[in-house]
């Protein structure tokens, strides 16, 4: 059979999304144990505020069902908006990867480029301002020294917020630019790219140097789940069900 590798963003576990958690748990089970590789792009909790707080009953069991996964499929997972506090613990209990973002891959011979996605919404200054602030290390140093329990306080308001302004913006402010997906797939030499974040899943086609070039987008969790299938003959967007 074929081999293929599975690409999955923003599912935001939550304990209040249980069917979303237990539609994950499957997936990891019954379709990424017979991947080549797994690639989680960012904001796979709702929202992480350290990796103190790994016994959390939901975090303690995701991190169980990546480690059983990891040993036999590579795992690799990169920071999302919501989860970038994901460090070197959360890394070695999970026996997942924590992947730089954008990270270049060699995909069965195609050139592709992983992301996030919120570094190509560059129309939405105000939260590239705030990408910048809360990316820092010593902002995080900071933020780590508050206790947990205040530290879910922040998040919180900070979400609330958010969602918010949300509200008020354009959705093509959040949206990806397309000056910067070029530029990104210019620079990186890609053929291909694969993000999530916009919530917006689809095929783009993008003309970069007079050569088509593609772009993946991801699927949230919210709704219905969803995984892109790529393999050497190229990709495909697969749902996944919630019971």
């Amino acid at each position: 059979m074929p081999g293929f590798t599975a690409f999955i963003s923003d599912l935001h576990l939550s304990a209040e999304r249980p069917a979303a958690n237990a539609a994950f748990f499957t997936f990891l089970r019954d379709v990424a144990r017979h991947a080549d590789a797994l690639y989680i792009l960012g904001d796979l909790f709702e929202y992480w505020a350290g990796d103190d707080d790994l016994g959390d009953p939901l975090n303690a069991q995701a991190v169980a069902a990546l480690r059983a996964l990891s040993e036999a499929v590579p795992v690799g997972i990169m920071h999302g908006n919501r989860d970038f506090l994901l460090m070197r613990p959360f890394a070695e209990a999970s026996g997942a990867r924590l992947l730089a973002d954008p990270t270049r891959i060699d995909l069965y011979g195609t050139p592709t480029l992983l992301m996030h996605g919120d570094l190509l919404c560059t129309q939405d200054r105000r939260y590239q301002a705030f990408r910048k602030v809360v990316r820092n290390p010593a902002v995080q140093g900071a933020f780590m020294r508050l206790s947990l329990p205040w530290r879910k306080k922040v998040i919180g308001g900070a979400r609330r917020v958010s969602e918010g302004e949300k509200q008020a913006k354009q959705l093509t402010i959040m949206d990806v630019a397309p000056d910067a997906v070029e530029r990104a797939l210019r620079d990186w030499g890609c053929e291909r790219l694969i993000h999530g974040h916009t919530h917006r899943p689809a095929r783009h086609e993008h003309e970069v140097d007079g050569r088509m070039r593609e772009r993946w987008v991801l699927s949230d969790w919210y709704r219905r789940g969803e995984y892109l299938r790529c393999s050497a003959s190229g990709c495909e967007a697969v749902p996944v069900p919630f019971e």
